[in-house]
């Protein structure tokens, strides 16, 4: 009782150390969409982006490439119009972990850390998003996290309207470990 008056938490039992480091690998989904082609028609299915105007329009089989699209509509539209800044975070939210996740394969756990939104200029009409990342840059990463045992990675992707003019950048910062 006085280590929690002293706001100190208790040791962890041994028993529970082990248990925390024998995690599975991760989620339900991606247990079940385990194609390319699967884990698109379910995100154009899924309410969340269905309803913020969010398609997506391709994912490479192998997860190195993705396309996704916000197209600007009346659910979308901020106080003067323009696209909603919180539907232009969520059409880039899930791309570069379940791509890194994807492509390092079950030994990995892989979480998004961080995200920034940098805003250039005012989204009109269908905004378009193109992820990428090459089986260099993940080997880059399992070199990485092989060598420390856990890494924050930070990748960008650019947000352009129809004319090709970018609107918007945000980066997704990701932490990747090796599973115990």
């Amino acid at each position: 009782m006085a280590n929690l008056m002293q706001n100190q938490v208790p040791e962890a039992s041994a028993a529970s150390k082990t248990r925390v480091q024998k995690q599975k690998p991760q989620g339900f989904w991606s247990k079940r969409l385990t194609s390319a082609r699967a884990l698109r028609w379910a995100f154009n299915l899924w309410p969340t982006f269905r309803f913020a105007g969010i398609r997506v329009r391709a994912i490479a089989a192998d997860f190195t490439a993705a396309t996704v699209e916000l197209h600007i509509g009346l659910l979308n539209r901020n106080y003067v119009g323009t696209a909603f800044g919180g539907s232009l975070y969520a059409m880039t939210d899930p791309f570069f972990m379940i791509m890194m996740l994807r492509q390092l394969g079950s030994g990995y756990i892989v979480w998004d850390r961080a995200g920034a939104v940098r805003y250039l200029k005012p989204g009109k009409g269908v905004i378009t998003a193109e992820f990428s990342l090459p089986s260099g840059e993940v080997e880059r990463v399992r070199s990485a996290v092989s060598e420390s045992g856990k890494l924050d990675q930070s990748y960008t992707v650019d947000l352009r309207n129809a004319a090709g003019e970018l609107i918007a950048q945000v980066e997704k910062t990701l932490y990747i470990r090796k599973l115990a």
